[in-house]
């Protein structure tokens, strides 16, 4: 049997994307807008000794399996696979097939995360967040675009661009949390310091942000600096646990939620909860999981887990809204944004194969591979509804009254200042 016979036999014989493997056998249309090539046997070792997403994106980050073309028509095929994991029929023809080697361990890609200690104990928390985040610069500018904004942008239109759309997720934090000139802001997991750069600049507040990244918190100083906001904005190298400068007058958090875990989430409110004055806004975006399912982090045994976002866990928003509300939050305001980051995702994929030298250059081969498979099969996670995000808008009472206006209007994108 090929290698051809054996992947149709897995995935159907009429394959909408075309197939090469080393063995020089083929399959599928020759106009195809992808192609996944198998470079080797050890590309079939990965799979059967990791079978399911991890073993596929071993094979993919260490070279040994490739896509040429368009990631997102390959990925389409899991409509057909019906499970990430192999059925033991399935095993057995791969491991077959991959011969002798498949009972040797592969070496694993060294870019594999590998965390020591308690999980979500600070240090821990602090090597988790390195990891994915203490990469150049130049990388993320690369994918992210000239904003270095992180995190699920809002659309009027996919036709406004990346840089808009950033810019009016920025303006609809600062709407909801009604920001005024004076206001102090505190911006946990600030990342290279987009948001309390656009609230100081158009909203006149005094603004904290807070990483656990060394690079992010390096990028995030100069760049306040060069807007000329040193005087209104301050970034701390600083883990939520440790900040004892309240109180605020309104704290934003946005893309960092899923890196707390369950485990954290009664400290992590009831820090936030110390941290504001009554009366302040608590705008807590992340991404959740869908309802009706157990509750799970990132699995141990998954790709994303291995290469993206070690100790990641993701929360279903219900229970973020109880939890709040457990530790003395009113909820006030509650968006999914499931499509909006859909459509980011699809951007910054977009960005990082345009400039794909640029980002090899800065991150090497490997690391661009992580982010470009990452990056795609989370775009059609969203578009699924296998995972969403949520903005979560809380209110810590001040003697009973919230402070909110009767009707607040939310559900429109506001535009970004100029």
């Amino acid at each position: 049997m090929t290698i051809a016979d054996l992947v149709t036999a897995l995935l159907g014989d009429d394959l909408p994307v075309a197939l090469r493997a080393y063995d020089g056998s083929r399959a599928g249309p020759s106009d195809a807008a992808a192609t996944l090539v198998l470079r080797s046997p050890t590309a079939l070792a990965h799979l059967v000794q990791a079978p399911g997403d991890l073993g596929f994106g071993r094979a993919y980050v260490a070279g040994d399996l490739d896509v040429e073309g368009d990631l997102f028509a390959l990925l389409a095929l899991r409509h057909r696979l019906g499970s990430t994991r192999l059925s033991a029929d399935q095993w057995l023809m791969l491991a077959r097939r991959a011969g002798p080697q498949a009972l040797r361990p592969v070496p694993r890609p060294t870019e594999e995360a590998r965390l020591r200690g308690r999980r979500h104990s600070k240090a821990r928390d602090a090597a988790a967040i390195a990891h994915h985040y203490d990469l150049p610069v130049e990388f993320f500018r690369t994918v992210l675009g000239p904003s270095l904004t992180y995190s699920c942008a809002t659309w009027t239109d996919p036709s406004v661009g990346l840089e808009v759309a950033q810019a009016a997720k920025h303006e609809l934090v600062c709407s909801k949390l009604g920001l005024r000139p004076g206001m102090r802001l505190l911006d946990v997991g600030c990342g290279w310091g987009s948001m309390v750069i656009h609230a100081a600049a158009h909203h006149g507040v005094e603004a904290v942000g807070i990483t656990l990244s060394r690079a992010q918190a390096e990028v995030a100083a100069k760049r306040v600096a060069e807007a000329g906001l040193g005087d209104r904005v301050t970034i701390r190298l600083q883990d939520y646990r440790d900040v004892d400068d309240g109180p605020y007058d309104a704290i934003s958090s946005i893309g960092m939620f899923e890196h707390v875990g369950e485990a954290r989430l009664a400290a992590y409110f009831s820090r936030l909860h110390a941290l504001a004055r009554p009366g302040a806004r608590l705008l807590n975006h992340g991404i959740s999981r869908p309802g009706g399912r157990p509750r799970a982090r990132f699995r141990r045994a998954s790709f994303i887990d291995r290469y993206v976002f070690p100790d990641g866990e993701l929360h279903e928003v219900g229970r973020v809204v109880s939890r709040m509300q457990d530790h003395g939050f009113e909820v006030r305001h509650v968006e999914s944004l499931r499509e909006h980051y859909a459509l980011t995702l699809r951007a910054w994929v977009a960005n990082l194969e345009a400039g794909w030298d640029d980002a090899v250059a800065a991150a090497g081969a490997r690391r661009a591979r992580i982010w470009r498979l990452y990056m795609a099969a989370s775009a059609v996670g969203f578009e699924d509804g296998n995972i969403s995000v949520h903005q979560v808008l809380a209110v810590k009472p001040d003697r009973g009254r919230s402070g909110m206006p009767l009707r607040p209007v939310f559900n429109e994108v506001p535009r970004p200042p100029r």
